[in-house]
């Protein structure tokens, strides 16, 4: 099924990346969930993306070939958006002084993915919004509350893309969604309130993109209910910060504990074993999370599930 939205002439670029890229596994890291309305991984390698951009809501569709990634875009946003790809895709993720040699799983993960990326998507706000629904509860929970609004709330991509994408709302569109609608999608009058905070400066929020990384995070730590967790996510994904660490995890500090010495730690144990990777401690927290996480112990309660779509 393909969207019903008419098609205007699509803008189209190729990027050729100067250093190794898993387009798919660089990606994955902005996709919340499998069911994510917003990406789709098709069955033949490819990724669509829906996303709003300052011109406008655009369609990305991007393809690894030999001669580069070759990116097509649809709608008012396009030509922004074949601009930021490169962004997208890690151009300014660098591995400057990172020693995988330190810890063998480590070495050996960076040996197995020499393709992995640090994304910078560079819109905060889509960043930032599943990053404040996934507070203190189950991340499964969290997907399925963003997979729920934004069906609700978001509109249907420009272009011929699958006809499940959507295109996430804009700040007005957070600001205006009622409050039976986040109860229905799981979402306590807290985390709601945040993310309408949020909306309501979403400009200035934005500016943290062109910000030195220490004011871009003092920025995001001014909206009440953004704690350095939350900013650490958002900085992961829409910064392309490769040294953000989401202290107050429950899960991350046991797995990188788990990873690198057999055992559980807390957030200070955490903080010491990734110090010898100051200014790439993301890096080696995506290379673990990517190769350990099937085989650590699980912890942690759960929480009630959003209701289903009906």
């Amino acid at each position: 099924m393909t969207s019903t939205v008419p098609l205007a002439e699509p803008l189209a670029t190729v990027y050729r990346p100067t250093a190794p890229l898993d387009l798919r596994l660089t990606l994955r890291a902005l996709r919340h969930g499998g069911g994510d309305p917003c990406w789709s991984f098709a069955p033949d390698g490819s990724v669509w993306q829906a996303t709003r951009t300052p011109d406008g809501p655009v369609t990305r569709h991007l393809v690894r070939r030999a001669d580069g990634v070759h990116v097509t875009a649809w709608g008012p946003g396009a030509e922004r958006a074949l601009a930021q790809t490169p962004d997208l895709l890690g151009a300014r993720d660098t591995a400057d002084g990172f020693d995988s040699r330190l810890h063998p799983v480590v070495h050996d993960a960076h040996r197995r993915l020499p393709g992995l990326r640090i994304p910078r998507s560079i819109n905060v706000l889509e960043a930032l919004v599943p990053a404040i629904l996934e507070q203190k509860v189950v991340g499964l929970d969290a997907q399925a509350s963003w997979r729920r609004l934004v069906v609700q709330h978001g509109t249907r991509a420009p272009g011929p893309g699958p006809g499940t994408l959507r295109v996430p709302p804009d700040a007005a569109g957070w600001r205006a969604v009622p409050v039976w609608d986040w109860r229905l999608a799981g979402v306590d009058q807290q985390r709601a309130g945040t993310v309408q905070r949020a909306a309501t400066v979403a400009h200035r929020l934005q500016e943290s993109a062109d910000l030195p990384m220490a004011e871009a995070y003092r920025r995001l730590l001014t909206v009440r209910g953004v704690g350095p967790w939350t900013v650490a996510e958002v900085a992961s994904r829409a910064l392309g910060d490769t040294d953000a660490v989401s202290v107050g995890d429950f899960h991350l500090a046991h797995l990188v504990g788990w990873a690198l010495t057999g055992r559980r730690t807390d957030d200070a144990g955490m903080l010491e074993l990734l110090a010898p990777w100051a200014g790439q401690r993301q890096r080696v927290v995506r290379l673990i999370e990517l190769t350990q996480t099937s085989s650590a112990p699980r912890y942690g309660p759960r929480a009630p599930r959003a209701r289903p779509m009906r």
